[in-house]
């Protein structure tokens, strides 16, 4: 409300600060003839009143061939059009957006004969639709198909909208230069839930799975870079990941769904793949299309190809069956050397098999590295040990290499270096190899300067014995963990281990956060204790020598002091101030000072620390409890199946040889 001053003064008078227009009595009654939909006492009203504005129109914008429109009055959108006066508006819009094919034909060609090609102009000004609005991105978002096929033969087009991370000079630069942001982001957000319409969609591209593909992928990108409209992006995203796992679903057999994943458009390796399509959703994480059961079936067929027992055997039977498949592997190896084209070779070069052997192999390396890790090392030498496994050892590391550098130029190093398995993969063989060289390096130092037996105690703390054994103990560690890779093909293991994954990013970002407030206490209390350091006090009567803690005497101190704390490893005595015995008036009398206000600043940041650690902890229990009781039994058998059929391959095997 806004006051104003009354007349002379005298007064105050409140008045509305929005002023909404009111229609007249002649504009009321005209309104009220167009939507009876009588056209002769339209035209009579007009014909009494020749000077009548016939665009005329109430607070929301609405005029008389707006009510005509909705109330689907054909012969009165028609005579309302030939009044050469008449603004159509918006109308066209509503028109479109009621699937009124025929008064969306007469407006548009009204507005051609306003002014020619203004029908492809959007429209502004609006009440009911954004700024710049076209008639196909009406029909779009409506989805009606009929409306879409008549706009395009009309010659209309939607351009694609640039992304928010677009900073090209043509378009993205020049409208963030000249337009109000918020208004382009609108306008942005608008066009796409157009683009990604699936009436839209199958009209304009020959392949709707990969421009299902493609959009949610960049709506995706989109979400993570702007955070304003994250939810909405997000939701976009979704809508087209959904169409294209919906039009996998309308395939009735294995030949129509092996048509589609066999699609190589949009794939970029160069390599032939069985199912490029397939490869394609993986790189781009499309969950839903992958987990689909036709996707699921088909993936399967090919895994056991024709071997049905496989499928149908009992957990414990299978693991038995990959280490019978141990004692196995020397036929194996023969047979397929001898007679790679014979039925029983064939057999065991299944995916499954392949599978099995290669399962069974790398159980074989695990049992050389156990063996050469726990070898009795109290009266090892210098230099690499002496031990017939670390030749097989460097066998397998080989064949190991060399199955990753196949695998790297088969998918191509885009998709061979930003799988995390991968990765995982080759910082194990990294491991080994760095052992190897320092058990060269080794060898040389003791070939060169002697001291074959000299003690452990006297080797110097960077010997390169010393160093290969730490090295191999992590390798080792990394090896056995590989073992997890084999559980997502588990039905009960698959989705723990997705899970323990998003842990391990929950993890990291706990780390950064706890780091930035451990360097923020440490950084306060280092060197606060410097002065105390090494004092000691000795109690007058028992005799008793109290030594000062050195916790917060330098940065290192101070760092190792609050990182213990955290997991309550820290004696409470850590922030005590210790100072050495004053003289006193007698001879054996002493005096015990006590500086108190750095003992409550050391024991303030100290108990400070704890206690963020114990409320963050308990946060993230509650979190954590609440994100387990939202893991339905559905999303277990969704991401099992992602992570059995999608997940990403080794080089020790496993459906990766699906798609050579």
């Amino acid at each position: 409300m806004e006051i104003s001053s009354g007349v002379g003064g005298r007064g105050l008078q409140k008045r509305s600060s929005v002023i909404i227009p009111h229609l007249q009595e002649m504009e009321k009654q005209f309104f009220e003839l167009v939507a009876n939909g009588n056209v002769s006492d339209v035209r009579q009203f007009l014909e009494t009143h020749p000077d009548f504005n016939i665009n005329v129109s109430d607070f929301q914008g609405v005029t008389a061939l707006h009510i005509a429109v909705h109330e689907r009055n054909m012969p009165m959108v028609e005579y309302l059009l030939s009044y050469p006066d008449i603004d159509p508006g918006d109308t066209h819009l509503h028109a479109i957006r009621d699937n009124e094919q025929k008064i969306a034909v007469i407006i548009l060609n009204k507005l051609n004969e306003l002014t020619p090609g203004l029908e492809f102009v959007g429209v502004t000004q609006s009440t009911d639709f954004p700024d710049d609005t076209t008639p196909l991105m009406v029909a779009a978002q409506r989805g009606h198909f009929e409306m879409i096929d008549l706009l395009r033969r009309r010659h209309h087009s939607i351009p694609k909208p640039h992304p928010p991370y677009c900073n090209c000079e043509e378009v993205c630069k020049y409208e963030r230069e000249r337009s109000d942001l918020l208004t382009i982001g609108k306008m942005r957000m608008y066009t796409y839930k157009a683009v990604i319409n699936p009436a839209y969609i199958c009209q304009t591209v020959d392949d709707p799975i990969l421009e299902a593909f493609n959009l949610a992928y960049e709506l995706k990108q989109a979400a993570s870079f702007d955070k304003e409209f994250y939810h909405e992006y997000k939701r976009l995203s979704e809508t087209a990941a959904q169409f294209a796992t919906d039009l996998i679903g309308c395939a009735r057999s294995v030949e129509e769904v092996e048509v589609i994943l066999k699609q190589s458009t949009g794939f970029a390796h160069s390599s032939k793949f069985l199912y490029p399509r397939l490869l394609f959703a993986l790189r781009i994480k499309q969950r839903t299309f992958v987990a689909h059961p036709n996707v699921q079936q088909v993936i399967t067929s090919n895994w056991i190809d024709g071997w049905y027992e496989w499928k149908i055997m009992p957990m414990w039977m299978k693991c038995l069956y990959v280490i019978f498949r141990i004692f196995q592997l020397p036929i194996i190896l023969l047979i397929v050397m001898v007679a790679p084209n014979s039925k029983r070779s064939k057999f065991w070069q299944s995916p499954v098999n392949k599978f099995i052997s290669s399962t069974a192999s790398y159980l074989v390396f695990l049992l050389f590295v156990f063996l050469q890790s726990n070898m009795d090392k109290s009266e090892q030498l210098r230099g690499p040990p002496n031990s017939a496994y670390v030749w097989i050892l460097i066998i397998y590391i080989v064949s190991y290499t060399w199955a990753a550098i196949r695998l790297c130029v088969i998918h191509g190093p885009g998709r061979f270096f930003t799988a995390p398995w991968y990765w995982f993969e080759i910082i194990t063989i990294f491991l080994f190899i760095m052992t190897f060289m320092y058990w060269i390096t080794a060898a040389l130092d003791v070939r060169i300067n002697g001291q074959l037996e000299l003690e452990r105690k006297y080797w110097h703390k960077y010997d390169p014995t010393l160093i290969a054994e730490g090295i191999f103990c992590l390798a080792t560690i990394m090896s056995f963990l590989k073992l997890l890779h084999i559980c997502q093909l588990d039905y009960n293991l698959g989705p723990l281990q997705l899970s323990l994954g998003k842990m391990f990013k929950d993890v990291g970002k706990f780390i950064i956060l706890f780091s930035i407030i451990i360097l923020a206490f440490t950084s306060g209390t280092c060197r606060l204790y410097q002065y105390y350091d090494e004092m000691v006090q000795t109690d007058d009567e028992s005799k008793i020598k109290t030594q000062q803690v050195s916790s917060f005497v330098s940065f290192t101190a101070a760092l190792k002091t609050l990182f213990w704390a955290l997991f309550c490893m820290t004696p409470i005595e850590s922030a005590d101030v210790i100072i050495e015995n004053l003289p006193g008036d007698a001879e054996n009398e002493t005096i015990i000072n006590h500086h108190t206000f750095t003992e409550v600043i050391g024991y303030f940041s100290f108990a400070g620390l704890r206690g963020l650690y114990a409320y963050d902890d308990t946060s993230a229990s509650v979190q954590h409890y609440s994100n387990i009781r939202r893991y339905t039994t559905g999303d277990r058998i969704r991401e099992n199946i992602v992570a059995s059929a999608g997940g990403q391959t080794g080089t020790m095997g496993h459906k990766s040889l699906l798609f050579h």
